[in-house]
């Protein structure tokens, strides 16, 4: 044990010390709550019970909507798009300034984001194939795969967004804020048709990248910006919750008649305002832990591995969950009903497991995540070790 503890104290104290000085490690601490959040809230709002032979995907929020707060605590996506936009547009810039052209350097980005999506897409072309050929229900499978891809919506908007950094850059907020507001005026008050929610899911994360683009220009660098941001969104949320007649939670619940996620709404913009000013507020508290070593360096390596740890995290729950299977059909918090108190402690102890199930993910995939090594002009792969802080982007 004791060993173990003294490579880590040198391995974190190697990380502290190949930080450029002028890193502002608060990003990445923000970025990775962020991420945590949503692994989190994935494991705690989503369950597979066992129903009639196969797996049958259920909200603990369908059947106990007393905990929406859980939601408010780890629906992070906004913080998210914060960060996104406030490291695109500086990358951008950075880029400008070294004369490196638009292509090359969304072309860098975008391929952090996607190159470990093939993987994903790959072995669960091959999973769904088997479970089919074995005999497994198409709703099992639907179920499986659903959980698996649809988060990977996420991915295209941001990678959308990224790739739009140059027209909006120097965009006020307030404008895509509008739109939200617009479309849902017409879908909720004007009985307009509900594809025109869609816009929204462009519009409603484009609020907190623009906010993350004006802090990248000292735009929120002070507290009261981000004190308005955080007052001026809670209260708007709690208005359009309490007598808007938008939903509590801010994840989507299945059954419900309105999801605040999907598409986004004005309510989860409002409360994203809110995120986002808790988040600018944050900063300070965030660099003074980063000083030390220990704890920044597992923030930096997990931004290392930011995508494999999102895009695996449900197939861990899910590995979980089937394995299960083999021990009994009827596991409290695993394969049970969500529906009280005594299911939510029992899920709170599968956490641990999951976490385990992830880091085998991790293991296995985190390659994918790295760019390609480069090479000398002989040909020959340059030495490089893992985990190099030159790789921690920003992605």
């Amino acid at each position: 044990m004791r060993s173990l503890l003294a490579r880590w104290s040198a391995l974190a104290d190697r990380v502290d010390g190949a930080t450029p000085a002028d890193r502002d490690r608060s990003v990445d601490a923000l970025r990775a709550l962020a991420i945590l959040g949503v692994v989190l809230g994935h494991w705690l709002v989503t369950s597979l019970t066992s129903t009639d032979g196969g797996l049958r995907g259920v909200s603990p929020l369908a059947h106990m909507p007393w905990l929406a707060p859980v939601s408010w605590v780890l629906q992070t996506l906004a913080v998210f798009f914060l960060v996104g936009g406030h490291v695109a547009a500086q990358g951008y810039a950075s880029a400008r300034a070294r004369g490196v052209a638009y292509g090359s350097w969304v072309r860098l980005r975008l391929g952090r984001l996607f190159r470990p999506v093939a993987a994903v897409l790959v072995l669960w072309a091959v999973v769904a194939g088997g479970l089919l050929l074995g005999g497994a229900e198409l709703d099992t499978v639907r179920t499986l795969l659903r959980l698996v891809w649809s988060p990977l919506w996420f991915l295209l908007v941001f990678a959308a967004l990224t790739a739009a950094t140059p027209l909006v850059v120097r965009l006020n907020p307030l404008w895509p804020a509008l739109v939200v507001a617009a479309v849902d005026v017409w879908r909720f008050g004007l009985g307009g048709p509900e594809w025109i929610g869609w816009v929204n899911v462009a519009a409603g994360w484009l609020v907190p990248y623009t906010l993350g683009a004006a802090w990248a220009r000292g735009a929120l660098v002070r507290r009261r910006p981000a004190l308005l941001l955080l007052g001026g969104g809670a209260a708007g949320a709690a208005v359009l919750v309490l007598w808007g007649g938008y939903p509590a939670s801010m994840v989507g619940v299945p059954g419900a008649a309105v999801s605040n996620l999907n598409p986004p709404t004005l309510a989860a913009v409002a409360f994203g305002l809110a995120q986002c000013g808790l988040a600018l507020l944050a900063r300070g508290p965030l660099a003074r832990a980063m000083r030390r070593p220990r704890t920044w360096a597992k923030v930096a390596l997990m931004n290392l591995s930011a995508m494999t740890v999102f895009l695996w995290h449900q197939t861990a729950m899910m590995s979980v969950t089937a394995l299960g299977l083999l021990v009994s059909r009827d596991l409290p918090g695993l394969h049970t009903v969500p529906g009280t108190a005594g299911w939510i402690a029992a899920r709170l102890l599968w956490l641990p497991v999951f976490a385990a199930a992830l880091a085998v993910c991790w293991a296995a995939f985190h390659a994918y995540e790295r760019a390609p090594r480069p090479r000398k002009a002989t040909g020959t792969p340059r030495a490089r070790r893992p985990g190099s802080m030159r790789e921690i982007s920003h992605a």
